[in-house]
C-alpha cells in the first residue's frame, strides 16, 4: 500500500466518526481531486508527491462541508456541473425524476419539445433535458441571484447552451407577464423546496448549513412552492403536457392530491426512486 492510500483509510474512519454518509467514497474522491487523478489510479500515486492538502480537504468534509463544496463539482447524469456556496448540490434521487421526463417527452412524439424547468438550481435539470432530448427547447427559472451565477456558468460550458435560456423569476410567477406561452409547453419540470420550516433541525447539516435556504424550506408543510407550480403547469402546458415534480419521501400521499381531476388534471401518479422512497408526482394536463 503506498502513502496516498493509507492516508486514505485514516481519512476514511475520521469521516466514518463524523457521520459522513459515505466515508470512503469522499475520502478517495478528494484524494483524487487534490492528486489531480481518477479514483482508480490513486495507487498510481508515489509517496513523493503525496499533497498535505488532503486533510485540509479532510477536515472540511468532516466539519459536514458538501464534498462538492469542496471540489467545486457536482456529476448528474451524463453532466459535470460548477457548484459551490449559494447554489443547491444536485443530488442522485433527482435523476429519476429526469429519467422519467425524458421517457415521457420521447412518448409524445414532438418534433420539437418545449420546456420549462422551475427552480433550476445548478442548471442540473434543464441541461440534462437539453442534452438527451437532442431538438428540445428548454427554459429555466430561477429566483436566486447567488444561485443563478453557476447557472449561467454551466449553461455556458454546454454544448447545447443555444437551446437552454435562464430567466430570473419566480417559479411561482413564470411567464406570467407573458402570456404567449400560455398553453405551449410539452413539460414542466421542478425540484422545487419542499421541506417543512417545522424540520429544520431534522435536515442533515450538508443541506441545513450550506445549501441556499430558499432552496430547501417552504411553508409550514412544505408544499407551499409546489401548490403554486401546480398553478403555473395549469396555465403553461398545453392539453396533453405533462408535468412532474419532486417532493420528499414523507409527501407522497400529499402531493398527488394537488394534482386532482377538479384542477384539470388526469393520470396523475406517485413515484418511488431507486431506494423505493416516494419522490415525485407526475400528472398529465386533461384534454379539453
Amino acid at each position: 500500500m503506498n502513502l496516498l492510500l493509507a492516508e486514505v483509510a485514516q481519512a476514511t474512519q475520521r469521516l466514518a466518526a463524523a457521520g459522513v454518509p459515505s466515508p470512503r467514497f469522499d475520502a478517495e474522491e478528494l484524494a483524487a481531486h487534490i492528486h489531480n487523478v481518477k479514483r482508480s489510479q490513486l495507487h498510481t500515486v508515489p509517496d513523493a508527491d503525496f499533497d498535505a492538502r488532503y486533510w485540509e480537504a479532510i477536515s472540511r468534509r468532516e466539519a459536514r462541508e458538501p464534498l462538492q463544496h469542496i471540489t467545486g463539482r457536482a456529476f448528474f447524469r451524463y453532466l459535470e456541473l460548477e457548484v459551490g456556496p449559494g447554489v443547491f448540490v444536485p443530488r442522485p434521487e433527482t435523476e429519476s425524476v429526469v429519467e422519467w421526463a425524458i421517457d415521457a417527452v420521447r412518448d409524445m412524439d414532438v418534433a420539437e419539445p418545449l420546456v420549462v424547468d422551475l427552480c433550476t438550481g445548478s442548471g442540473a435539470i434543464a441541461l440534462a433535458l437539453a442534452q438527451e432530448l437532442p431538438r428540445s427547447t428548454v427554459h429555466a427559472f430561477e429566483l436566486d441571484e447567488g444561485a443563478m451565477q453557476y447557472t449561467r456558468r454551466n449553461i455556458a460550458a454546454s454544448s447545447d447552451r443555444a437551446r437552454v435560456t435562464l430567466h430570473a423569476g419566480d417559479a411561482t410567477r413564470a411567464f406570467e407577464d407573458d402570456r404567449s406561452w400560455d398553453g405551449r409547453f410539452d413539460l414542466v419540470i421542478s425540484n422545487p423546496p419542499y421541506i417543512p420550516l417545522t424540520e429544520w433541525e431534522y435536515v442533515a447539516p450538508e443541506a441545513r448549513d450550506h445549501d441556499p435556504q430558499m432552496s430547501l424550506f417552504s411553508g409550514e408543510d412544505g408544499l407551499d412552492t409546489i401548490r403554486g407550480i401546480e398553478r403555473v403547469a395549469a396555465r403553461l402546458l398545453r392539453p396533453g403536457g405533462a408535468v412532474v415534480i419532486e417532493h420528499a419521501d414523507t409527501q407522497g400521499g400529499q402531493v398527488p392530491w394537488i394534482f386532482n381531476e377538479e384542477g384539470g388534471w388526469t393520470d396523475t401518479a406517485d413515484h418511488r426512486d431507486l431506494n423505493n422512497r416516494p419522490r415525485f408526482t407526475t400528472a398529465r394536463k386533461a384534454s379539453l
